[in-house]
Formats: C-alpha cells, structure tokens, sequence
C-alpha cells in the first residue's frame, strides 16, 4: 500500500472527529491504555510536557518546543488537528515524521485498529508515542486534543501539565459552563507533578486548585510582566509567551540547561523551528490578506480586535463554520461593516454558507453565498483594492483549505 492510500483508510476507516464531529467522540481511555499496552507501553518511554486549555494550547506548545531545540534537546512535538499535510501532527525538531514511517505503522497495526475500533485520534495518539519512543527524543511537548480528562493523551505521565486558558468550546462533549469544562481541562493533573495556569480566571481557579490538592501538585500561575518578542502575531501571543516562559523556568529550575540565548532565539523563530501554520498568517501583502484558525467565542473576539488594529479601507471576510458550534455567539461579535464571502468546508460537519448567510443577516452582516472556501477566498482576492484586508477564518477547516 502507498502512502495515498494509507491516508484513505486513516480519514474513511477510523471515525476523526475533526470531520464528522461528536460521533467519532469516545468518552473513555479505554482503547489508547490497551493500544500502547500493545506497543509494549511507548509513552513511559520519554519525558513529556502536557497541555490543555480552550485558547493558545497549540501557540504555547511550539513556543515551548521551539526554545527546547534551541537548547539542543531533542523535541517531538504532538499537536492537532493538521492544517496541510497529516504528518504536521507529529513532529522531532521541527521535521514531520517520514510518510514511510506512517506506511510502516499503520499497516503494522491495522488488525489492532480495527479489532479495538480505535477512532483516528486514538491510532494518530498511539503512532505519535510509538515514534517519540522509538527516536529516543529528550522530551515530548503533546497537546490535548479535546478536553483533557478522557482525552487519548491523558495517559502520560508529563514533567509538568500547562492549562492555558478556559472559554466555551466544545460544550456539547464537555459541558455548558466554564466551570464543567475546567473540570474536565483539570483531569490532566497529575500526582505530584506541578500545574501552571496560564490565564487565572476567578470562576474556574478554585477548581484547579481543589485538584491539585487532591493529587499533591504545586500550582503556578504565568506571570504577566514578560515581554518576550516572539515571531507569532497578536497581542493574545503575550498571554502565550508568559506562559511558556513559566514552564522554562521551572525546567530550568529542575536543571534542564536552557540559557537567555536559548530563550531569546527559541521565540523568535517557533514558525522556522516549528513549521507552525494558521495562526494570524499572512497569505498575501497587496491586499494584505490572513488567516487565523480562531473559531470560539474568546478566540475570535480577540481576532476582531486585532482586525480593528490593523490599518486598511475595507474588510473582505471569507467566513464559514461547523455545525456543533454556537455560531450565534461567533456571529453577534463579528464586524458588521465589511463584506462577507460565506462558504462551507469540505467536511461533513461544515454549516451549509446559505443557512449561514441566513443566520448572519439577523446580526447585519451581509455578503454572499459561493459553493467552496477556494471559490469564496478568490472572489474576495478579485474584488479586493490594494489598501483593503481579506480575512479568512471561522474555522479550522475554512483556513485548512486556503492554506
């Protein structure tokens, strides 16, 4: 079999949630315990990093990985979803591990797959340990996927777990309020290891605290004084880079051997050393054109900010979104004078753009409706005059296909 058609059964075979939503869904570790059991247990086999939040979780785990290779370790990096090519999920010091290697596991372990019914986050999880073990890699930096309690990655035993920040995402699996969704963020907390908050928010911090009680681990909170340059757009990366900052310290407080040099060059090249996509990317100067994969409520407000700061005539918008979404909550933020080019991602859970131009007139945004996110981003490009600024985003998925 050839690497195409490894992808085919990866993306037709396993349920990925990323496509069909809450039905690829598992609400239990049960399948990743027995899976790298199977493996002969890879993820004990390399220290880690753990992290879970709503916002910024991606932002802070490059970050964090980029400084790591500065200081010459080397760094797997675990991350999701993918924006242009399934291997950026996995990745050793910036380089995505090999399509062979990919071929080689898969067809490996197939009848295990399909034999536990293992969704596509759960073999893409496995695949990851597997390769990050058999590298030898100094630490591992590995992002949640959803959630954190029943999350696949929750089987780690990390150096130290990070929650960035909490917002509502994903309500229908983890719940309604901030509160429940903390609840679920916190099941990564380990048994003595430490936490760091990256954003202290009064209604949830009593939640991370009584669990960290419970499991004897040290809390930390990011400090807000950094000021860190970083090569990632956006004030919101300042939130970020404290963050990341604090876990530093507190590796090298451990006595893991990261100088101010390290630091210094590791934030300021996370996309070179990292290949890290979509977020306030640049895709064109004239008309300054950008995506952003923001796609809840408190990442896009911030995006509508900074859209606000960024000198232009007149916003071009190519917007869609997904079905498990609140979109009314995205769309009553969203700036009413520019143009809007509605589309829908290729995927099935992508809202139809007629409904969504439907539900976006009750908010006064106006535009119009084409049939893909390809069709919607050349329109905007076409209509564009060169001091105007096309923004795409709403979702993963919209910016997954410009890119």
């Amino acid at each position: 079999m050839d690497y195409t058609s490894t992808l085919d059964y990866l993306f037709n075979k396993l349920p990925i949630y990323q496509r069909k939503g809450a039905i690829a869904y598992k609400a239990d570790i049960g399948n990743i315990v027995e899976a790298t059991k199977q493996l002969n247990n890879p993820h004990n086999k390399f220290k880690s990093i753990h992290i879970a939040g709503t916002n910024g979780k991606g932002s802070v785990a490059h970050m964090l990985a980029s400084v790591l290779q500065e200081a010459g370790y080397k760094t797997g990096l675990y991350t999701s979803p993918h924006l242009k090519d399934f291997r950026e999920r996995i990745k050793i010091n910036g380089k995505m591990i090999a399509e062979q290697e990919v071929m080689d596991f898969v067809w490996a372990n197939k009848k295990l797959f399909n034999d536990l019914e293992m969704s596509f986050f759960e073999m893409t999880v496995a695949m990851a340990f597997d390769y990050f073990a058999k590298n030898q890699v100094d630490i591992a930096i590995i992002e949640c996927g959803l959630g954190g309690r029943l999350d696949s990655t929750n089987i780690i035993d990390p150096e130290l777990a990070i929650i960035t920040n909490i917002g509502l995402d994903h309500t229908d699996l983890l719940g309604e309020t901030p509160e429940k969704i903390a609840a679920e963020k916190a099941g990564i907390i380990k048994m003595n290891r430490p936490i760091i908050i990256g954003k202290e928010q009064e209604e949830t911090k009593n939640i991370f605290v009584e669990k960290a009680k419970e499991k004897h681990a040290t809390v930390y909170v990011a400090e807000k004084g950094n000021q860190i340059k970083t090569d990632l757009k956006g004030k919101w990366q300042i939130e970020n880079s404290n963050t990341a900052l604090k876990a530093i310290e507190i590796l090298k407080a451990w006595g893991w051997n990261i100088d101010d040099e390290n630091i210094r060059d590791g934030f300021k090249s996370v996309i070179k050393n990292t290949g890290f996509l979509g977020r306030w990317q640049v895709l064109n100067n004239k008309p300054l054109s950008i995506c952003d994969t923001a796609h809840n409520e408190d990442g896009v407000q911030l995006i509508v900010q900074h859209i606000k700061q960024t000198p232009h005539e007149h916003l071009h918008f190519v917007f869609g979104t997904v079905s498990d979404k609140n979109s009314s909550r995205i769309l009553r933020l969203l700036p009413k004078q520019a143009t809007y080019y509605f589309c829908k991602a290729a995927i099935p859970r992508a809202v139809d753009a007629t409904l969504l131009k439907e539900d976006a007139s009750h908010f006064g945004l106006k535009g119009e409706v084409f049939p893909n996110v390809i069709d919607a981003f050349a329109e905007a490009k076409k209509r564009a005059k060169n001091k105007d600024l096309i923004f795409v985003g709403g979702s993963t998925f919209v910016v997954a296909e410009v890119l």
